[in-house]
């Protein structure tokens, strides 16, 4: 029973792809990073080498993995309570500075106690998240005026300053706003709600992969909010990733935002599972 780690992308992936594949839903984050990697490059997110691991136990099966993409926290599957004890061991070892955790709530939560009880240092909650799937989809009614409309490059320069809001909204970090908007432009994932041909709401969403989707960066700038766009914005994606054959439509939320959290159960999202973003306030060597 061991962790394997590596810079290797191609190396990870022949490795661990089936284990966070069996369960695609769960696993939408690593699968969507990694795949992005692949295609973007390893210096989408920054110069620091992303890193990767996965964990065998003793019949030789992949039964957890990671990776970290810098200044990100690593993303941690779920994993069985030895693979996490050993895993604080691992990165202590690595000398590679732990700025917190993101998985499933009750992995990230036993991570972090396996961490402060080798290295003394104290997790702090910074985010309560819930992954949803699609069920049926029940479109806003009434509907918002205007309509959807996929977002071509003459959008570039306005989303990329939507993303930019959004982003310092939610105090993430990661893709900066013209990598994103390049991104997802090339594969037709940015859809614009549109009123009187101005666009007043966005929502992007990525590449299938393991029959799955996840809709991201849905947003409204503050003199367009309370008329429904993005309900609208959002039901329009959903809908055209349903009907483009993808299996399961995911999305996150954060639970602190009651808004959110209510308008996607209304379209038709059902939860998944609870995840956690953790951090750690002085940079842990």
């Amino acid at each position: 029973m061991s962790w394997h780690t590596t810079h290797d992308l191609d190396a990870f992936l022949t490795a661990a792809s089936g284990f966070l594949r069996a369960r695609a839903v769960e696993n939408t984050v690593l699968i969507t990073v990694a795949e992005g990697l692949r295609h973007r490059g390893l210096d989408a997110y920054g110069e620091t080498p992303p890193l990767f691991g996965w964990w065998q136990d003793a019949g030789g099966t992949v039964a957890a993995a990671f990776l970290q993409t810098s200044p990100m926290p690593p993303l941690l599957t779920e994993a069985p309570p030895q693979a996490l004890a050993e895993l604080a061991g691992v990165w202590d070892g690595m000398g590679r500075a732990l700025t917190g955790i993101r998985g499933e709530r009750d992995t990230a939560v036993a991570f972090a106690d396996a961490w402060r009880s080798r290295t003394g240092a104290a997790a702090e909650l910074d985010k309560n998240l819930r992954l949803f799937r699609l069920g049926e989809l029940a479109p806003p009614e009434p509907a918002p005026a205007g309509r959807a409309r996929t977002a071509g490059t003459g959008d570039r320069e306005l989303l990329a300053e939507w993303y930019e809001a959004f982003a310092a909204e939610i105090e993430e970090q990661g893709l900066n706003a013209d990598t994103f908007v390049d991104d997802r432009l090339s594969h037709g994932g940015v859809t614009v709600w549109e009123v009187d041909g101005a666009p007043v709401a966005m929502a992007g969403i990525t590449r299938p992969l393991a029959g799955m989707v996840r809709v991201v960066a849905v947003y409204t700038p503050p003199g367009h909010r309370g008329r429904g766009y993005a309900a609208g914005v959002t039901a329009a994606v959903s809908g055209a990733a349903r009907d483009a054959g993808v299996d399961e439509v995911l999305l996150f939320t954060d639970l602190a935002n009651p808004t959110s959290n209510a308008l996607y159960r209304r379209l038709g999202y059902l939860p998944v599972q609870d995840h956690v973003a953790l951090t750690y306030g002085p940079v842990v060597e």
